[in-house]
């Protein structure tokens, strides 16, 4: 996917510091550069040990310098950062964090975050015990307290046989939040202990051992959501039902379910200890009422070959919620925020069966999706409305969420809820 249409090509500084992961650059330049931004590539001369520059100028179509002395007539080291839209820097290490943090400049990179004014993305790649270490810690809050957008580093396989935080996370997801940053606007790091439950992907009622009846989500929303809310520095719990394949939101926990029931059930056990909970998934409504225990022949029933299914309902789980809010079950100031697939017909539009639905369900907010072939489910972009529950029932707040990635409508979504968490002192 490209720009749009007469929208010019964004300047983009990637950043790579000496790490094993510089090899993924290689794969945040591409995805930058599939998009149809013009992409630079600064290393650290450390970094070069681990990629060649003539890997990284093939890719970006740049050439490569380290040093403040290279291209002095052109300075060089302060021309690249003044014309920057955005800077990522990925890998990350703690060597390079901690030079950031003190404000050094003693070479490329670092002289041009140093002169840059556009949104920087720093993305963390070290072994546990560093990423932990105080100084890392504290010169990371640092970095963020200047407005410096800090990735949460992923979870998993690092150098050796070492396992835990600071895996530097997968080049989409960098590349997506750092177009996010681009197209939205930083994201705060102001939800530290917090914690957050979101439900994703659709849900899948067997009729047999081989069928079921499901829906086209692909999760990506509900993905997205967490991923935000994860890089707002909220401890996160995502229950997945039938997705596509996405990247592990950084540092979630992720929780598989299949059925709509298994759903609920999770869903309903793990609200009592959450501040925020969002039904992003696209459950199904109905379930059959039998299960055929082996696979259904064709024509076993009559001679058209056809079957006959009997539907029940399935439990309503944003309901169950707000009804457990209510009855003191998850406490009082738990925000909760349900999805709307809406479409409209000859008589109303999705936003007017939204409307109602908001009523009906007692949620706090609720995102519609106008929904069709082609139209949000598996698609990588979003768009339509967030209505906030008022005293009139029939007259919500409503704010306009506009066309963007599903990251960017992540973004304005979990701005309307953190509205609500300040602005009742929660």
């Amino acid at each position: 996917m490209s720009q749009p249409s007469g929208q010019q090509a964004r300047k983009i500084v990637v950043g790579v510091a000496g790490g094993i992961a510089a090899y993924k650059a290689c794969h945040v330049v591409r995805d930058l550069k599939e998009h149809g931004d013009d992409v630079r590539v600064v290393p650290t001369e450390s970094a070069l040990n681990f990629v060649g520059a003539a890997t990284f100028e093939a890719l970006s179509g740049h050439p490569v310098a380290t040093t403040v002395f290279d291209a002095v007539d052109q300075v060089q080291h302060v021309r690249v950062g003044q014309e920057a839209d955005a800077i990522v820097i990925a890998p990350a290490t703690a060597d390079l964090i901690a030079r950031l943090a003190i404000g050094r400049a003693d070479d490329l990179l670092t002289a041009t975050v140093l002169v840059a004014t556009c949104p920087v993305i720093v993305v963390p790649a070290m072994h546990t015990e560093m990423w932990y270490n105080a100084a890392t810690r504290e010169n990371v809050s640092t970095l963020r307290r200047r407005g410096i957008t800090v990735m949460e580093p992923a979870h998993g396989r690092l150098t050796g046989r070492d396992t835990g935080p600071g895996r530097l996370p997968d080049p989409e997801q960098i590349a997506e939040l750092t177009r996010t940053v681009l197209d939205d606007q930083p994201i705060p790091h102001d939800w530290a202990g917090r914690k957050v439950l979101i439900s994703a992907g659709g849900t899948q009622e067997n009729i047999d051992p081989v069928r079921y009846i499901g829906n086209r989500s692909s999760g990506r929303q509900g993905y997205a959501l967490a991923e935000i809310a994860a890089q707002r520095g909220a401890q996160v719990t995502l229950v997945v039902g039938n997705v596509v394949e996405l990247p592990t939101p950084a540092g979630a926990e992720i929780v598989r379910v299949v059925s709509t029931a298994e759903m609920a059930e999770e869903m309903a056990r793990r609200a009592p200890e959450m501040d925020v909970v969002i039904m992003a998934a696209a459950v199904a409504d109905f379930r059959p009422d039998q299960v055929a225990g082996a696979k259904m022949k064709k024509g076993s029933r009559d001679e058209t070959g056809l079957q006959t299914l009997h539907l029940v309902e399935n439990p309503d789980i944003l309901r169950t919620l707000v009804e457990a809010r209510a009855a003191g079950e998850v406490p009082a100031d738990t925000v909760i925020v349900g999805f709307a697939a809406e479409t409209g017909d000859d008589t109303h539009s999705a936003l007017d069966y939204a409307t109602a639905k908001l009523a009906r369900k007692g949620c706090d907010l609720l995102m519609c999706n106008e929904v069709g072939v082609g139209k949000v489910f598996g698609e990588k972009r979003n768009r339509g409305w967030l209505l906030a529950r008022t005293a009139d029932e029939d007259s919500p707040g409503v704010t306009e969420v506009v066309d963007g990635s599903k990251a960017v409508v992540a973004a304005q979504i979990l701005r309307g809820v953190a509205d609500l968490l300040t602005g009742d002192g929660r």
